[in-house]
This record gives C-alpha cells, structure tokens and sequence, in this order.
C-alpha cells in the first residue's frame, strides 16, 4: 500500500487529501452493504470489501508520506471503521432476517455489538492512558490496547470469507463470540495496566 500511495500522491501532485481517501473508503461501504443485504452478490461484495478495505491502509500511508498523519485524522479513521461495521452488519442482519431462519439475524446484531465493545472498551483505556501521560501521542496510544483475538482487519478476514463461501450465518456466529471474548480479553488486559 506504501507504493500504491506513493503513485496516488504522485499523480495528485500531493493534492490527494488522506481523509479524502478515509471517506472514500467509507462511502464505498454503503454499496457493499447493499450487496450483503441482497443476498444475491455476496462474492461481488467480498471482492469489493477487499479493495475498499484496503483503503484503511491507503489512507495511513499516504498521511505518513505526506506528513498529514494528525489526531483529527485519526478520529476520523476509527470513526469511519466503526460505521463500516455497522453498515456491514446491518446488510447482514436483514438479509438473515428474511432468510428460512430469521433469528439468526439476531447474531448479526451481536456481532454488530460485540465488534463496537472491542473498540470502546481500548478508547475508554487509551483516554485513561492519556490522561495519566499527558505527553503521549495518539499514533502512540492507538495502539497501546490494540491486541486481542479478533481485531477490526481479522472481523472483516472472516466477514470476507464466509461471504466467499456463503456462510453468512456461520460467520456471524463466530464473530460475534470471538469479539465478545477479545473485548473481555482487552477489559482484562487494560483493567491489569490500569491498577
């Protein structure tokens, strides 16, 4: 992604914003979200999740290249990832819900919320970590509490796959346990640094 930033920042003349690439990337995922919710085009939308998934990285790249990388821009990333989570998990749950066995929408909610407690629960322990270090950064808190079983980029591996294979049930069941488990997992881990 390092060079494919590089060519952007090039043939932009370094005009190519990282948080235009961010939002982007973003708004890509309301027609991938579509596609889930069909149903009809789930290795369209995998394909696609790969690409714009991608832009997660690009985005990154091109603000160290450019030396843009900033708090505001962070914020905006990690919002960005979240809302593209529930966009996805949305376009699961309805599809699910119209399916022969609609209660299994319900674990696309969990899985929905499982994934937004794993990011709370390391931003409530980074703004207590920041609070104690006045001097850290936010590239360095972003990723003090950043480990676990089910980060962000491996939710969207499984997401990916199971659309691949069409498994979309299947694949929401596990993220939703493994994401309940690393978000406990990082409650541990972060509740140990803080004592």
């Amino acid at each position: 992604m390092r060079r494919v930033a590089g060519l952007l920042n090039s043939a932009s003349g370094s005009k190519l914003h990282p948080d235009t690439v961010t939002i982007f990337g973003f708004l890509m995922h309301v027609p991938i979200a579509v596609l889930i919710a069909t149903g009809r085009h789930n290795i369209l939308a995998a394909l696609l999740l790969i690409i714009f998934g991608l832009f997660d990285t690009l985005d990154g790249e091109l603000a160290r290249l450019q030396k843009r990388e900033s708090d505001r821009g962070g914020l905006l990333d990690a919002s960005t990832d979240r809302m593209k989570e529930v966009l996805l998990y949305s376009g699961a749950a309805y599809v699910l819900a119209l399916g022969a066995h609609p209660a299994v929408a319900a674990w696309a909610v969990a899985a929905c919320g499982a994934s937004l407690c794993v990011s709370y629960v390391k931003s409530k322990g980074e703004t207590i970590m920041a609070t104690r270090t006045s001097k850290a950064s936010y590239a360095k808190l972003n990723h003090i509490f950043k480990d676990g079983l089910l980060t962000f980029e491996l939710r969207m591996a499984i997401l990916v796959i199971g659309l691949l294979v069409n498994r979309l049930a299947v694949v929401v069941i596990i993220i939703a346990v493994l994401a309940s488990y690393t978000a406990l997992q990082r409650l541990v881990r972060i509740s140990n640094a803080l004592t």
